[in-house]
Formats: structure tokens, sequence, C-alpha cells
């Protein structure tokens, strides 16, 4: 709180004073710094094809093994607000973008860490948030100036395919790039409209299981239901069918009320009984009245209600997640139906054909629901050899699936290996030559910041990473080629073109205006109160 002494000065009055640190200005900003660049070298070994994984452990032993940026951080359980930020920022990247978390984190370190220099030489944050704004414009600016189109269609995506199979290149399944690409591109396809450049994603479903490998990961045309009919004595297969999906559950309605009932004769049982049935009895007729040939449950139901759904030749599926259910109703038509006695025929969705099916190396059962009436469904199923390799396969697929999104909403694109962020160096380099005052220093130093990039690819990859990233900038000078990049898997030429590595503008344009409007946010940050000792 703010108070004033006897002459009229402000002073603030900080609670439980003594068991808090204030730090301010220079020193606020120097630790700010300080943290995040702690994150950025964290990160900096996961960037590239022979980038190294991270293994994580949380409270309950749960091990995560991945190098994906995003789910690092999310998993660090990081206490530094700063650090916070940047997992925000990889989070963000995600969430927009889906790719280049990594690198994101990476940028707004170095631009961090160049900031650093420029603090000490008496700069100004202002001027130096200034600098990096003007920077960025240009680096943007440039990074549209060289960009490439591709052309794509349904039948023609080989294009597609090359473009997630850099963004697989870094991750677990870099050994079945070519099958893991083909599989999200075919996926991502099914449920894009090409005219309107608009991509249904909530119609692709990602489904791990256990046993195989990550080569056996195949695409689904339907809904994978990871749950088996709740008789065994159903059938396995049901053809045009008829669905029903019931949020209600199969029993008898309770009061809302606590309520107690005594029973004290064998009387009163019977008749208790006879209700139960009754009631069962009527909620098993309404369906089959309603011509539901399938019936997919949200809740659970006794024996009761189970044997009287197979008597009335009604296969069921109990337990079915929210999720399921409202893919199931988008790819199928139906409506969900809370009350027995709302549903009719007009509310029953319609499959052309829904299979029970032994999947993977185990004996656990899977529902598929094929040939949806009303929207392409696509599941990814994918397998691996425990349950590690299996959430990292669906986050490496997840990040293609991304990329190729991305790509048929902005056909755009540049190229990988450093090649991009090396030609913006250059270029904002150049341009700081011909601005004059004092955000010429931040605007050079935004252009040393953008070779973080490709030096962590080259350190990664075992490369002498300055003079590799030197001589990559001496033939973009001069053969004026900005898809120059580095050669991290050793094939014999620094050409991404001919590598085919390459990035969305979409997302690498996204990546610059994150990482530097984040460093101008920390650089803004000069008053910090945190508990003694931490941070």
């Amino acid at each position: 709180m703010l108070r004033y002494d006897s002459s009229g000065k402000p002073f603030i009055i900080i609670r439980d004073q003594d068991q808090k640190e204030r730090l301010t200005g220079s020193e606020a900003r120097k630790a700010n710094i300080l943290a995040a660049m702690t994150v950025a070298n964290l990160m900096k070994t996961s960037i590239g094809p022979l980038g190294m994984d991270k293994i994580l452990v949380d409270q309950d032993g749960e091990v995560t093994a991945t190098n994906d940026g995003a789910t690092i951080l999310k998993n660090m359980q990081v206490e530094n607000p700063i650090a916070k930020l940047l997992v925000e920022l990889s989070q963000g990247q995600d969430d927009e973008i889906g790719d280049g978390t990594t690198s994101v984190v990476v940028l707004a370190g170095a631009l961090l860490e160049e900031s650093l220099s420029l603090l000490e030489k008496g700069i100004h944050p202002s001027k130096i948030s200034e600098g990096y704004e003007k920077a960025c414009d240009i680096a943007v600016k440039h990074l549209i100036s060289i960009c490439d189109k591709i052309e794509f269609d349904k039948e023609n995506c080989g294009s597609l395919i090359k473009a997630a199979k850099t963004s697989l290149g870094s991750k677990i399944v870099n050994q079945y790039t070519d099958k893991i690409a083909k599989i999200s591109v075919e996926a991502v396809l099914a449920v894009a409209d090409l005219e309107r450049k608009d991509v249904r994603f909530d119609l692709i479903k990602l489904e791990g299981k256990t046993g195989g490998t990550l080569g056996e990961t195949e695409l689904i045309d339907g809904i994978i239901i990871p749950k088996n009919f709740s008789h065994p004595q159903m059938p396995k297969q049901i053809k045009n069918a008829k669905i029903a999906i019931l949020t209600c559950p199969f029993e008898p309605p309770k009061p809302k009320t606590g309520h107690k009932l005594d029973i004290d004769s064998v009387k009163k049982y019977k008749e208790l009984l006879e209700i139960e049935q009754n009631y069962f009895k009527e909620m098993t007729d309404l369906v089959k009245k309603s011509g539901a040939t399938l019936v997919l449950c949200q809740w659970g139901f006794d024996d009761e209600a189970n044997h009287l759904l197979l008597q009335k030749e009604l296969p069921s599926v109990r337990w079915v997640s929210g999720t399921d259910i409202e893919l199931i109703a988008i790819a199928t038509g139906a409506r969900i139906v809370p009350r027995f006695s709302e549903l009719t025929e007009k509310k029953l969705g319609k499959a052309g054909m829904v299979t029970e099916k032994s999947i993977g190396t185990t004996d656990e059962k899977m529902i598929v629901i094929e040939k949806c009436s009303n929207t392409k469904t696509v599941t990814i199923l994918v397998k691996g050899g425990n349950k590690m390799v299996v959430e990292e396969g669906k986050r490496s697929i997840h990040d293609a699936l991304c990329v190729t999104r991305n790509l048929i909403k902005d056909n755009r694109i540049v190229y990988g290996g450093g090649a991009a962020e090396i030609s913006c160096s250059v270029a904002v380099n150049k341009a700081s030559k011909e601005i004059k005052g004092i955000e010429q220093y931040s605007i050079r130093a935004f252009s040393e910041a953008l070779l973080s990039v490709p030096i962590a690819l080259a350190s990664n990859s075992g490369l002498n990473s300055l003079e590799a990233v030197s001589e990559i900038q001496l033939k973009q000078m001069k053969d004026k080629k900005p898809f120059l990049g580095i050669d991290c898997l050793s094939k014999g030429t620094d050409n991404m073109k001919e590598q085919n590595v390459f990035d969305t503008l979409r997302g690498k344009i996204q990546q610059f205006l994150l990482a530097t409007q984040m460093a101008k946010m920390i650089l803004k940050i000069d008053d910090i109160i945190r508990p003694t000792g931490q941070y």
C-alpha cells in the first residue's frame, strides 16, 4: 500500500515485508533476463532432427519422454514468473500453429540475451523494444519476399507430405516419416474444404493403442471407441446402423433429495422388483420403437437392462465418453437424447458399418464406426511398444496435422534448416546500417538473435556451429540464395530445396512476432516483489 511521510513524500508498505525482497530497475531486468535465458538454453538442445529428448517425471511418478517444446515446458512445473511467461509463449505457438514451439522460446531467449549487453551500454529498454519492433517488421517483410508457393490438390499432395516430413524429422517417429506423413496428410485432406481453405480439425480423432510399433500406425475411415459391446452374445457387426445416443442411464428414476425405503416383507420386495423390471422394459421398448439398431450410452446399466437389450436384439455400448459421443453425433447426424421419452426416429444417426474388432497385440476390443452419413470423420490409430511411446507418437502426429492444416490455409512456405533465419538476419543487419540513431544497435542485436536457431541446429548436429552458420551466411550473401541452410543430416548439400526441408510462412511469421512481443513485455518489467530466497 502507498503511504506518505511527514514531508509528503510517498513510500510503499509491503505486507510481510521481512519475508520478501524487492528488486527494481536494472537488477529486476537482469534477474528476468537470466531466468528466461536459463529456460531457452534448456530448450536449445531439442531443436532439429538430431535434437535431444527430455525425460520428465511428475509427482505421481508418471514418466514423459519428449522433445516437443510445449510439452516439456508444460510438464516442467516452473515457479519463476518469467519462466511461466515462456511456457505460455510456447503454448500460444502450439495453439495457433502447432509447430515451432521450441524455436519460438529459443528466439525469445536470444533476444533477451542480446538486450542484456545493450542495457549494460546504457540504452533504455523502451529504445530496445522499439528497435526490436522495427527489426521484426523488416524480418517479416523479408520472409514474405523470399517465400515460395506450393500447389496441391487431393490427388496430388506430394508437397504437403514433404512439409509434414519436415515437421516429423525431429520426432520419435523419424524412422517412419514417409508413412506417418502420408497418413497425416490423408487425414487432413479427408476433412478439409479446399475451396474455403477450411479444415474441421474436430473430425480427426487421435487414438493410441499399446502393442506393435509406430510403423504399424494406421488411418481408419471412421471413428474408433475404445469399448466393446455390453454383452458377449451381441452381434459383432451391424450394417446400415441406426444409432441412438443416450445421456440418460438405464436405471429406475431416483428422487433428487435424500430418501430411505424400508422393505419389511417379501411382498413389498417383489412389488419393488416388479416396478424396476417394468421401468427397464419401458425403456427398452421406447428404444426399440424408435427403430434404433445400436445404442450408445454415456452411462452404465446393470445386468437386468443388459439382458433386456439382448432379448430385444439391441446391441449396445456403455460408458462412452462425452467427447466420443459428441464426435459420433456430428459424424452420423444423430441428436444426443437426454430422456427416453424424447427418443424418435428423426434423432437417430446413421452409419454404413459398425464393427467390434480386436486391435493391437492384446485382447482388448474396440468399436469401429465407418461410413458415417453426415460428415467425413477419420481416426488415426497410433501404435507403440508402451504408453510413453504412444503418447509421444500422438504429439508428433499432431504437429504434422497442424503443419498440413496451415498449408491448406496459406500455401506459402519458407525453407528450413535455419535458412529463413539466416536470410532474415542478413536483411535486418543490412537495414540497420541505413537507420540513424540509437535504434540501430537494437536492430543489429535482433539480427544476431535470429542466428540462435541455426547455431543450435548446427550444434545439435555435431557441426562447428559458428563456422557452419558463417559459411551459410557468406553463401547467401554472395549467391542471393535464401534457401541455403544447415545440412543437419549430412546429405552433402546445403540446398534446402533439394532436401525438401521447409516450414510454413504462417508459422515462421508467428514465431518472430510472438518472440518479439515476449521480449518487449519482459524488458518493460522493472519492479519485482518476491518471497525471500525464491527464484
